[in-house]
């Protein structure tokens, strides 16, 4: 039986706020590149100022949309090229738990922050209860990149993630335990065959919808997959490995604030993501009318420099239910 320490009330699949950090320095990161094949090498002048400047539209975007924005500053030293990405070493939970991750790269460990952690409590009012710190992988060679390695049905409890250097299977069996999920562990390849680096490249849950790129699912694993990501009435929409590549699949819905009172789901996606989409156009509408609102947000240094979309970039932070 999985380990439980407080009692996990039934959550909702998406946050109400985010967590931006604003990076200090950013660029094309050495050390991450041999497992993250969208990376593309260039060392362009005012690439960190323009990454900067990415971050804050899709700050503002998301702030006047409705969602609480949380905004830390990357700190100067350590450099940290990578910084714009923190959910890959923290995650927060509807129960009250944060999780640390251990982190592949050496130079992206220094992104785990302890004064980041109290801003965040002290801004939005997360009410932490429990604190899984698994950073000391590390030591032992195996990693677990938050909600990069891991994809969360957070209704039906279910972790999904693909094999990579970045996502140890058995710390995902070890996660689940702790979290009480069940994990949902598969192979997944780029249309070159390199294994993804992230789930969250070729997969995204909302609530009522399912992105996924099925065709670079594991023969072996791809109808247990597709299977399970049915649940719940969400709709299944399938995207080539094209539509990947240009992150088709790295984006995330978010609960918006609405005047009267009540809450609007919004999906937000990069504006190379949604060009890539719309090829499709009965796949684009299906997406589109699966929330009430689409945000379209354009970040092409990130996404090319980093290797990350724009879903990337956001840390969920969910009200903790009592």
């Amino acid at each position: 039986m999985p380990f439980l320490s407080i009692d996990r009330p039934r959550s909702r699949q998406c946050a109400e706020t985010v967590l931006l950090v604003r990076p200090a320095a950013f660029a094309y990161n050495q050390q991450t590149a041999s497992s993250n094949s969208f990376q593309q090498p260039r060392e362009e002048f005012g690439i960190a100022a323009r990454a900067a400047a990415e971050l804050e539209r899709v700050g503002a975007a998301i702030a006047s949309a409705g969602v609480t924005v949380c905004v830390a500053e990357d700190t100067a030293e350590p450099i940290k090229p990578d910084a714009v990405f923190p959910n890959n070493w923290i995650s927060w939970h509807r129960d009250g738990t944060t999780v640390l991750y251990p982190m592949l790269a050496a130079n992206r460990r220094a992104e785990r922050r302890a004064d980041l952690i109290e801003l965040v409590e002290q801004q939005t009012n997360f009410a932490r209860r429990r604190l899984l710190d698994l950073s000391s992988y590390e030591a032992q060679g195996r990693f677990l990149e938050g909600t990069g390695s891991l994809v969360l049905d957070h209704v039906r409890r279910l972790a999904f993630a693909c094999r990579s250097p970045r996502t140890d299977a058995s710390l995902v069996q070890e996660w689940a335990r702790l979290m009480d999920f069940e994990p949902i562990v598969f192979d997944a390849h780029t249309a070159r065959g390199v294994a993804i680096y992230h789930t969250n490249v070729m997969l995204a849950i909302g609530s009522r919808s399912v992105v996924v790129c099925a065709e670079a699912i594991a023969a072996a694993d791809r109808a247990r997959v597709l299977a399970l990501l049915e649940g719940e009435g969400r709709q299944v929409i399938p995207i080539r490995h094209s539509a990947m590549r240009a992150f088709g699949a790295n984006v995330l819905e978010l609960m918006a604030a609405r005047e009267d009172g009540g809450a609007a789901s919004m999906l937000v996606i990069s504006q190379t993501a949604a060009s890539a989409l719309r090829a499709d156009a009965d796949s684009w509408a299906r997406l589109t009318g699966s929330v009430e609102r689409v945000l379209e947000v354009a970040v092409p240094t990130i996404e090319q420099i980093g290797g990350g979309g724009v879903r990337c970039m956001l840390a969920e932070v969910p009200s903790v239910v009592a």
